[in-house]
């Protein structure tokens, strides 16, 4: 057990097993560890149960405006590239078809308008236009039981990838692990992360380590320690629970509604199980918790770490929570978790998607869902949709709520060339070999 690392990655999720990946395989840095508090690898929100289990390119997520989703864009394919040469048989993942769905006229104009004027069509080629006909022939529950004069459009794809990103991690940590040098320490939680000036020192309940360099990838908990060692003073976090409800084999692929104006959160929709395709989901829902972790009492007094009880954070939870539109939807998710009355106020979300789906026909699922760290600018008192990266001296902290899974290999790209800035001239990131084993094998139209 080596006490000196080069590098020392803390969080074994999907973001911090990316990383080991594209260290261990793309740069000739010589001993990297991660350390990850559980038992298992992407065993909290990266787990198949507890995520939307969805790889988001930007082409049917209707809350993206067209310059995230070129952001968003080059990331998926990083990741589904990855899973085409890593994955043939379809272990880790399941493609299938998914669209974003227009009822009735105003939603029709507003997605053509989408499509044909703000450039969505040109950004993604493999985007088409369809109407009742071609849904119903991909996804017949989604017509069946309509008006038959209701207009209905849906902009759809066949690189619908749904994703087990739990065992993707595994599939990067296995890879890292093939080169020497990568060490990976389960069930091994950091207490304290002490900046000495000349390296870091990590301390564990296995023992003491150094370092030349460290990242967080600890999901919520990535802003708590950046706060222990004086970083993030003006960020703060609001915790959201996402559950789901299940349905037996209603859809083939996955279907978004469009999203509601000015509503941070993406809209319900619904898809097949990536394990299961007889299992369909909708979902998420969206309900704020003062806990970092899902159904972990021991993570509230975390979260108030990160909260703090200070003017800004007060400030910025009442300003952000009393939007006329933000508050009847955090009130509205909190019924959802109600026995029996939540099923029934959820229904309606399942309608937009099937509109024959009965009281009867869905169940909360138990045991599913995980808590998305939305961030909180306290200098401007509002949400901070997205990822944050914290940067200081030797030192990373990344905080990745969605799409952070999907564009976990491109988050890992730009922090292993920040990395070996940080070490000197005598490591070099090969961006090129990362991006022919990853994105290079990303299927084109013209494939």
């Amino acid at each position: 057990m080596p006490e000196k690392y080069d590098l020392i990655i803390v969080g074994g999720g999907i973001s911090g097993a990316s990383l080991l990946y594209a260290v261990s395989n793309f740069t000739d840095i010589e001993n990297v560890a991660l350390f990850e508090k559980e038992d298992e690898i992407a065993a909290v929100n990266s787990h198949h149960t507890n995520n939307s289990q969805t790889l988001h390119f930007g082409d049917i997520e209707t809350n993206y405006t067209l310059e995230k989703a070129e952001e968003v864009k080059e990331g998926a394919e990083l990741l589904a590239g990855y899973l085409e040469n890593h994955d043939p048989d379809r272990e880790m993942h399941s493609k299938r078809s998914k669209m974003v769905l227009a009822v009735g006229d105003e939603e029709v104009r507003e997605l053509e308008t989408r499509y044909e004027d703000e450039g969505f069509g040109d950004l993604f080629p493999k985007l088409r236009a369809i109407g009742r006909d071609e849904i119903e022939e991909l996804e017949p529950k989604v017509v069946e039981g309509r008006d038959p004069d209701e207009r209905l459009l849906a902009l759809q794809t066949s690189d619908g990838y749904v994703v087990d990103y739990g065992e993707t991690s595994e599939s990067f940590v296995r890879e890292a692990q093939a080169r020497d040098g990568a060490d990976v320490y389960t069930g091994t939680k950091v207490t304290k992360l002490v900046d000495r000036g000349t390296g870091f020192s990590v301390e564990t309940a296995e023992g003491q380590f150094r370092s030349d360099a460290v990242v967080v990838a600890a999901g919520s908990h990535s802003l708590q320690i950046a706060k222990e060692m004086g970083y993030g003073e003006n960020m703060s976090l609001l915790p959201v629970a996402g559950s789901f409800f299940l349905a037996n084999d209603m859809l083939n692929g996955k279907v978004y509604t469009l999203q509601m104006k000015k509503l941070p959160f993406a809209a319900v929709h619904g898809d097949a199980d990536v394990h299961d395709d007889s299992i369909t989901r909708f979902g998420p829902t969206a309900k704020v918790v003062p806990a970092l972790e899902r159904g972990r009492l021991s993570t509230v007094g975390d979260f108030f770490d990160v909260f703090e009880l200070n003017a800004d954070s007060i400030l910025s939870y009442a300003n952000i929570l009393s939007d006329r539109i933000l508050l009847p939807y955090v009130l509205r998710n909190l019924v959802y978790d109600v026995p029996e009355v939540g099923k029934q106020a959820f229904l309606p979300n399942v309608q937009k998607v099937v509109p024959t789906a009965e009281i009867d026909d869905i169940e909360r699922a138990k045991g599913y869902g995980g808590v998305r760290p939305q961030i909180v600018d306290t200098d401007a008192k509002a949400l901070d949709m997205g990822e944050a990266t914290i940067a200081g001296d030797n030192i990373i902290f990344n905080i990745t709520p969605s799409p952070g899974a999907s564009t976990c290999l491109k988050n890992a790209m730009n922090d292993a060339q920040r990395v070996v800035e940080f070490l000197g001239d005598d490591y070099e990131f090969d961006e090129e070999g990362f991006r022919s084993e990853t994105i290079g094998h990303f299927p084109r139209l013209d494939a």
